[in-house]
């Protein structure tokens, strides 16, 4: 007497796969929501990170950069330029 196990195989074969489907929906799933968070916890991070402040243009760079010299200048007692030191 011999036994087809074919068919039983068959069934649970199917079962797997019907299974495997509905995991994958659910990994899918999950990883679009992870990327959500992901994406809005880098632009919290990026906005935390700026401290508020504006940008500064280029002229207000220049700006800051001469006053810095002429603070540092009068720190040291002299003129804005370095001295150079004799070798």
């Amino acid at each position: 007497m011999s036994v087809d196990i074919r068919k039983p195989l068959q069934s649970a074969l199917s079962r797997l796969k019907v299974e495997k489907q509905r995991i994958d929906q659910q990994i899918e799933a999950i990883e679009g929501a992870l990327k959500l968070n992901g994406s809005r916890a880098e632009k919290e991070e990026r906005r935390s990170s700026r401290s508020g402040r504006k940008p500064m243009s280029a002229a207000e760079r220049r700006a800051v950069s001469r006053r810095m010299r002429a603070y540092w200048a009068k720190r040291r007692g002299g003129s804005g330029k370095r001295k150079v030191k004799a070798a």
